[in-house]
């Protein structure tokens, strides 16, 4: 390849990219938020409540009514009928949305009623917690609605409101809910902008990170802060993999890139995300072998790469040529693969690495081609169609678990924790009791293990204390400024939701500073003493729950880990096994994409939950949880690639080792039961088998490359990886090896 060919291409290709292709800062900020997704979100929140607000004050000002909480309550509904609906279907969230109007009603009456009975106040306010977590095992819906009753009872109780002042919240009540419904489902309903601006800052991220290994492969000498931003970039990049997939409907696709099938798209995506991971991965471990140093194939993996990057797959004014160049590139690596094979008798161990970036390079050029053709011709080109992609698969009938269900588990803690925390709340605020019980009830929330209640609780009591400090100096400096301080109001609500998927520690915060800033509003003035009790309520609550997820039914760290990895292993099994099912007979591989991004999310999981052990200091397994931690993630890697060449047929090879392949399904299977078994400590006379005499025969006899009956042995490579990872957890857990 002429060496200044591919640099004119780059110069022609990178002279008319966009600025965040040419800047990294400003791809960077671009993509921050995959479709808008949060700005979004904070903001029908923010808007809902603002709207709420002066709705209600100024109907009460009209009629001259000098009532001022029902304002309160009105902004609480319209930003709660926001946040807190999280239904499976559009339908069931609409539902949801007009029934927290009946919880909120009934929450004001009974609140109310039973406010000069602190006994019969703590009661309910323990039953509605208690209903909100036993009854969400029946869906989201209850825990909705048991929120919103919690938090008006909350309000009415130490509001006192009398029979007259009912009309008027419930009044703000139905304004709150309309405005929530309307934002939600009228005003801001298009998720097919939402799934356009998704794979946008996809893409962004993915060019950003294309040009970061441009700069790797084309540096002298390996930078390591280079590599760690590398890293850092693949990480995020799948990450925004799984937030598109999760975007995805055959409608939204249909809408935005008419003749586009989700199918289609979602495989484009996983592929274009699997050829960076692979790329990263492949390009540092040439480097080390020195393979770069090799100026024709240090330029053609650039040239692959920048063409990649350039290729405008899903822009509307797209040139044949974005794709065509790609292709170009690729030939020639093709042509490169074929002459190192033929001069080497025995090739250097790092070839199979360029034949690595040539295949998946391949399979997401093949992914591209055909989604251009679907968006030019405006037709489904693909044969599988959509009613099919519906279809699920057979599940398996679940093992019987005679455990306690989770959701009755934190049932019964939401009992223990309430009546705890507000007899703590009155033996150290008696005018506010029940703040202390509040916390309580936030930290348990979507806390399944103790070492989750324990980094929640630590985050929330940190959040509170420099949020009370900073909240506390900021309404003292804007106290008597009333549009300054409502506007300094509504922007920590807005900042508060918009951060809140990122670090719940500055949701806290800001959390706190609106409460200062409300304390302000509403009483005229703060004092540090004020925000001070509000502190030790929040720590105490924390600590609460925290002691009570330890002591009562705990589901320990450990425990819940290893779950999280028995759940992976469980969805590992049949992706892999009817991988290898697919070289005898016809499987259907539409269902293989969507699996790997489920394996993806349920080894997310496993780190989520292990967090806790792994930040603790000194402990003694951490060490070994880190390596399983490790395996498990090359184990994914492993078998995200067999999706690239899964779509691949038409293996031929000799009879004899129909069996062999057999062997391998039943042998993986059953490596895969037993490990999982393990985990269970379930370790009598374990055996697990490695598969070196299947793969020493399937190498032997299965035909070369260049008959052209399908590559069976790189197909297989990473089946081998997986099982020698699979066999390695097992026996340090104490199972035999045999089969070697």
């Amino acid at each position: 390849m002429d060496g200044s060919k591919i640099h004119q291409i780059k110069g022609r290709t990178i002279s008319m990219k966009h600025l965040h292709i040419k800047h990294h800062w400003l791809g960077r900020l671009i993509a921050s938020d995959p479709g808008r997704k949060r700005f979004q979100q904070a903001g029908k929140a923010t808007t809902s409540l603002i709207s709420s607000v002066f709705t209600v004050l100024f109907i009460l000002r009209a009629s001259g009514n000098d009532l001022f909480t029902p304002v309160l309550v009105a902004g609480i509904l319209g930003m709660l009928g926001i946040m807190t609906v999280m239904d499976d279907t559009k339908q069931q969230k609409k539902v949801t949305t007009l029934l927290l109007a009946v919880s909120g009603s009934l929450g004001i009456t009974l609140g109310s009623f039973l406010a000069n009975n602190a006994y019969l106040v703590g009661a309910l306010m323990i039953l509605v917690i208690f209903s909100a977590f036993y009854f969400s095992k029946y869906g989201s819906r209850y825990f909705s609605l048991g929120m919103v009753g919690f938090m008006t009872v909350y309000f009415s109780s130490f509001l006192k409101l009398l029979p007259e002042q009912f009309p008027w919240f419930y009044l703000s009540i139905a304004i709150g809910v309309a405005y929530a419904y309307l934002y939600n489902f009228v005003i801001f309903k298009d998720s097919a902008q939402v799934l356009k601006r998704s794979m946008r800052s996809f893409h962004i991220q993915a060019n950003l990170t294309f040009n970061i290994l441009i700069r790797i492969i084309e540096d002298t000498q390996t930078i390591g802060k280079r590599i760690k931003s590398l890293e850092k970039n693949v990480v995020k990049l799948s990450e925004y993999a799984r937030n598109v997939s999760e975007d995805l409907n055959a409608q939204d696709v249909e809408g935005v890139w008419p003749g586009l099938k989700a199918s289609q798209l979602r495989l484009y995506v996983f592929d274009t995300a699997m050829l960076i991971e692979t790329l990263a991965d492949s390009v540092q471990r040439l480097k080390r072998a020195e393979a770069l140093e090799a100026v024709e194939i240090r330029q053609l993996i650039v040239w692959i790469v920048a063409s990649l990057r350039d290729a405008e797959v899903l822009a509307q004014d797209y040139e044949e040529q974005n794709l065509q160049e790609a292709e170009r590139a690729l030939q020639a690596l093709r042509f490169l693969l074929v002459d190192l094979l033929d001069k080497q008798s025995k090739p250097a161990g790092w070839i199979y690495l360029i034949r690595r970036i040539e295949s998946i390079a391949n399979h997401v050029i093949e992914g591209a081609t055909t989604i251009q053709l679907s968006l030019q011709q405006g037709t489904r080109s693909s044969t599988i169609t959509e009613a099919q992609e519906e279809e699920g698969t057979e599940e398996e009938p679940e093992e019987n678990n005679e455990e306690m269900e989770p959701s009755t588990r934190k049932a019964i803690q939401s009992l223990v924790t309430g009546t705890l925390a507000i007899i703590t709340g009155y033996l150290i605020s008696p005018v506010q009791p029940y703040w202390v019980l509040l916390t309580a009830f936030i930290v348990q929330l979507g806390t399944a293990s103790v070492g989750r209640t324990y980094i929640k609780g630590f985050q929330r009591s940190l959040g509170t204390v420099f949020g009370a400090v900073i909240g506390f100096f900021l309404a003292n400096l804007v106290s008597g400024h009333s549009v300054l301080e409502v506007t300094l109001l509504f922007l920590v609500v807005f900042l508060a939701f918009y951060i809140f998927s990122v670090s719940y520690t500055l949701m806290s915060l800001f959390i706190t500073m609106l409460i200062a800033f409300l304390y302000d509003v509403l009483l005229g003035g703060i004092s540090l003493a004020l925000m001070g009790a509000r502190v030790i309520d929040t720590i105490a609550g924390a600590l609460i729950a925290l002691v009570v997820s330890a002591v009562i039914f705990p589901k320990k760290t450990k425990d819940k880990v290893a779950e999280s990895f028995e759940e992976y292993l469980e969805a590992l099994r049949p992706f892999v096994t009817d991988y290898v099912k697919r070289f005898r007979e016809d499987v259907d591989v539409k269902s293989f994409t969507d699996n790997a991004f489920n394996l993806d999310q349920k080894l997310q999981a496993v780190r989520e939950e292990a967090k806790s052990l792994l930040q603790r200091p000194g402990a003694f397994n951490n060490a070994n949880l880190f390596r399983w931690i490790t395996v498990f993630t090359a184990v994914n890697y492993y078998a995200k690639h067999l999706v690239a060449s899964s779509y691949q047929k038409n293996f031929r090879y000799p009879t004899e080792l129909v069996e062999d392949f057999q062997k391998i399904e039943w042998t993986i299977d059953h490596n895969i039961k037993t490990l999982k078994q393990l985990m269970k400590g379930n370790n009598s006379e374990a055996v697990v088998y490695a598969l070196d005499p299947e793969r020493e025969r399937i190498e032997r006899l299965a035909p070369s490359r260049k008959q052209g009956n399908g590559d069976i042995i790189h197909h297989l490579y990473y089946i081998w990886r997986i099982n020698q990872s699979i066999v390695l957890l097992s026996t340090e857990m104490g199972a035999e090896e045999k089969g070697k």
